[in-house]
Formats: structure tokens, C-alpha cells, sequence
């Protein structure tokens, strides 16, 4: 006799990525969603989200529950925390992490979910809120072929690309560590390259069209180039990835790197460079303006005059 109960998703963090993450597994599954912030629940049932009052009702009774969490604290905390889900999970859900945490985090939740016979999916994802939404992700997975077999109906609803990097949660967050050192250091070097245009009398858009078309060009540059050009426009950039993310994520690689033995100086100079955005109250702002930390606008203080 098969179940034909319907295949229920508890969406733990309706953030930039969670919402869409939401609204594009709805389309295909019963959702559940909840956010501790008011204002997102409200903007997540507006979408159409069943949301719930805590995390703990909407995670009851789910087959899977995705946790779009910011970090390991966090993860740890929305799991096992005071009003953590881990306890209501029924046996043999499954938990999908689909934020970048590192390694030691993943390895030990799922450890301790394993002893509740809950598996864990360490599956970081790469594309942004607009592919979110579609369900254009490229999503990397650390996971048993079981685990993965469960969570199948919101991989397959998110991702456009699945990557199998291994059979053991915490070898996507590996993948992902360094795919962050090379995303962190291809946006301060796109910030460095366009700030040194300006100062050179250059174009900073016709450069940048330029440079996107020869061997220079770069995703990060293509993608984040635009929104530089926007830093210092009122209001700046639209916020599609907080500078404050690049400055956990940098962290996770040059914690990682340095608990292997292995130098990494590009990746400490650009995590110095988002620190320093962080320290002057750009954590908040879209990653892009770390170009303002390279080169930064005059202010009234300084008379208003430009140093580029």
C-alpha cells in the first residue's frame, strides 16, 4: 500500500534566499514556513507560504525540513536550541542545510540527528535570490544516497544542477569553502580593478563592458561589476548578498585553510576587505560595496574633496 500523503517541506528562514526558496518549492509541495522575524512570515504569507508561530509547528510531522540559517550558531540553535525542532522531527526525516556553515558544524549535527534516526543533507547552494525562484540553483551535496533519495522532491524543485561531491555530510560544505575562496577573492579583485579604472581617468562602465568580454572577465565581475558602478548612487546597490556574508565566509575558508596548514594569502587580504567594510557599517549593504572600502566617495569631513 503506498502513501499518498502529500510530501510536506518545513522552510526554516524566509531571509533573501528562503523566500524564494519557498514560493519555488510551493509550487510542488506543501510548505511550511517560518522566520523569527515578523515582517518576513508577513511578506512569506503574502506569497502564499502557510507560515507558522514557531519553528517547531512548522517543522512537525515534515518529511524534510531546509534550514536557510546565516551560521553554524544558528543551525545549531533552530535544531537544538530552546524550541529546537530536532526533538519534534518524526524518525526518518531528513534535515537539508542549505547554507554555507563549514565543515565541523554539518559533521556534528548530523551526528547527533543520526542518534534521533534523522538524516542530514549538507547541500550549500550557489545563485542567488532570482535563480532561487526559479529553481535555477546549483546545489552541492554531501549525503548518503538514502538521505539523498528523501530529500529528492526539493533538490530536484530547486536546483537546476545537482552535484554529488560525496556519500558524508560536510564534504558540500568542503566544496563550498572553496568556492567562497575564490568568490571572495573575484569580487574584491573586481572592486580593486574598476577603482583603479576611475582613478586612471578611465570609464568605469565602458571598462567594465570591456573587460567582461576579453580574459579578464569573470562571473563575479560580470555580476557584481554593475551593482559597484551603483555604490555610491543614493541608496547604492540593490541587496542581493550582504558584505557581512563574505565576511563569515572568508572566515570559514582561512579557518579552514590554516587547520590544514595550507597558506591562503589572497583569501586573507580579501577577508581583511570585507572586515573593513564590516567596521565601517557596511555589513548590511550588498557585498559589491566593498569598492567603497578600496576607494571611498568623499564626505563633508573631508570638504568634499574626491581623492580619485
Amino acid at each position: 500500500m503506498t502513501d499518498s500523503r502529500p510530501y510536506t517541506v518545513a522552510v526554516l528562514g524566509l531571509g533573501a534566499m528562503g523566500l524564494p526558496m519557498a514560493t519555488r518549492l510551493a509550487e510542488g509541495l506543501v510548505v511550511h514556513g517560518f522566520d523569527v522575524s515578523t515582517e518576513r512570515s508577513r511578506l512569506a504569507a503574502e506569497a502564499g507560504i502557510r507560515t507558522s508561530a514557531t519553528a517547531q509547528e512548522a517543522a512537525r510531522d515534515a518529511e524534510a525540513v531546509l534550514l536557510v540559517v546565516r551560521n553554524g550558531q544558528q543551525l545549531r540553535e533552530v535544531l537544538f536550541g530552546e524550541g529546537g525542532v530536532a526533538g519534534v522531527l518524526a524518525p526518518g526525516a531528513v534535515v537539508v542545510v542549505a547554507s554555507t556553515v563549514g565543515v565541523d558544524d554539518v559533521v556534528d549535527v548530523a551526528r547527533r540527528l543520526q542518534e534521533l534516526d534523522v538524516q542530514l543533507v549538507d547541500a550549500p547552494l550557489s545563485g542567488g535570490p532570482v535563480r532561487a525562484g526559479r529553481g535555477d540553483l546549483l546545489v552541492v551535496v554531501g549525503a548518503s544516497p538514502s538521505a539523498r533519495a528523501k530529500a529528492g522532491p526539493v533538490l530536484d524543485l530547486l536546483a537546476s544542477t545537482v552535484s554529488v561531491i560525496g556519500d558524508e555530510p560536510g564534504q558540500g560544505q568542503a566544496f563550498k569553502t572553496v568556492n567562497q575562496l575564490l568568490c571572495g577573492v573575484h569580487i574584491a579583485a573586481a572592486a580593486e580593478a574598476l577603482a583603479l579604472a576611475e582613478r586612471l581617468g578611465l570609464d568605469r562602465a565602458a571598462t567594465l563592458e570591456t573587460l567582461a568580454a576579453g580574459a579578464a572577465g569573470s562571473f563575479m565581475l560580470a555580476n557584481r561589476g554593475p551593482r559597484m558602478l551603483q555604490a555610491d548612487e543614493p541608496g547604492g546597490a540593490e541587496v542581493l548578498s550582504r558584505l557581512d556574508i563574505f565576511v563569515k565566509d572568508m572566515g570559514i575558508v582561512t579557518t579552514a585553510a590554516r587547520a590544514v596548514g595550507l597558506p591562503t594569502p589572497l583569501a586573507a587580504a580579501a577577508e581583511q576587505l570585507y572586515l573593513l567594510g564590516a567596521a565601517q557599517g557596511l555589513g548590511a549593504a550588498d557585498d559589491s560595496t566593498v569598492i567603497a572600502v578600496v576607494s571611498p566617495r568623499p564626505t563633508p569631513a573631508d570638504g568634499g574633496r574626491d581623492p580619485r
